[in-house]
């Protein structure tokens, strides 16, 4: 394991950044970056609490959205890295991870599995899964597949499963993705070319016109490295993924999670509506449902103070005690 840099965080205390490789069971190369806490103060510490309270060696893994590779976790890692060590991953084929050993390794079930190779690297510790977007698929998967260790789950703006039906609260996706894919396919070359030259200063403002981001509260600098990132994903990859996602569910799984369970969403997220947050609330048992006033798809940005108090505040009173 490489040891990348020494760091000190908000509050004072020292922690240490490694960066390493987790090999998944296919042999795709995954990068996984942790961060663990050396000696906290007693300021970022609910009184009682010490770092992994009572579960000593408890470690949140982060997992991203489709075409992310960390943008969402840009305070979060700090926030959050002050009362507990964290790990974060690129999935298949994004970011620093290689492309699929598999090609048809490209679906929910292998990113859990993924995951859980990722737990395996760090030494498979006490965990709480969290998921931004598809990364909430993700990790209700993983802990179906794989449940042992897990404390607990948070899910931001994400949804359960069929995620190209509920676009907009419309089934968008799903008409359009099959030609879409079909395209990519049959003319690779003319899309690469396209897909690689989409300038992120135009999709940024495309999307804060259309309200996809609240201006008020996000900066470009917090939305262009994803952006930025996107063009560097193969297209039909994406599409694929993506489709696997829209066919993938958890639906059924929900009312067995009996781990305490903390699901947030944005009041006008149009990309995974809120009412699919208020529809996990109600049928998982031990769920608590936050919903940000006016935040999108990047709530976690625009309202990072308010949505990460609300992440510590339930790792420290319904996980670590």
């Amino acid at each position: 394991m490489h040891i990348e840099a020494a760091q000190t965080g908000q509050s004072g205390q020292s922690s240490m950044e490694e960066q390493t490789i987790a090999v998944a069971d296919d042999d795709t190369k995954l990068f996984v970056r942790s961060r663990t806490v050396a000696s906290p103060s007693s300021e970022a510490l609910t009184p009682g609490i010490g770092v992994g309270g009572g579960i000593p060696d408890l470690r949140v893994f982060l997992c991203d959205g489709i075409l992310c590779d960390g943008f969402i976790w840009k305070y979060l890692w700090n926030d959050l890295g002050e009362i507990v060590p964290l790990t974060h991953w690129h999935y298949r084929g994004h970011g620093r991870s290689g492309a699929p050993h598999d090609p048809d390794r490209i679906d929910v079930a292998a990113h859990a599995d993924d995951l859980m190779a990722v737990r395996r690297k760090v030494g498979d510790p006490p965990a709480v899964l969290v998921g931004h977007s598809m990364g909430c698929q993700v990790v209700l998967e993983g802990y179906r597949r794989h449940p042992n260790n897990v404390r607990g789950l948070v899910l931001i703006c994400g949804t359960f499963g069929k995620l190209t039906s509920t676009f907009k609260g419309l089934p968008v996706l799903d008409m359009v993705l099959p030609k879409l894919l079909d395209l990519a396919l049959k003319r690779p070359e003319l899309v690469r070319a396209l897909w690689s030259r989409i300038p992120p200063e135009l999709a940024f403002n495309v999307a804060a016109k259309i309200g996809e981001i609240d201006l008020g509260q996000v900066s470009r600098e917090d939305i262009m490295p994803y952006l930025q990132h996107v063009p560097h994903v193969e297209l039909p990859l994406f599409l694929r993924m993506l489709r696997a996602a829209g066919e993938h569910t958890a639906g059924d799984f929900l009312a067995q999670i009996n781990v305490p369970t903390l699901i947030i969403t944005g009041e006008r997220d149009t990309f995974t509506p809120a009412f699919l947050a208020e529809s996990m609330a109600k049928t998982i048992p031990d769920a608590e449902l936050m919903v940000v006033k006016n935040g999108t798809h990047v709530a976690a940005l625009e309202q990072h103070e308010l949505v990460n108090a609300k992440i510590r505040e339930f790792v420290q009173t319904r996980v670590l005690i």
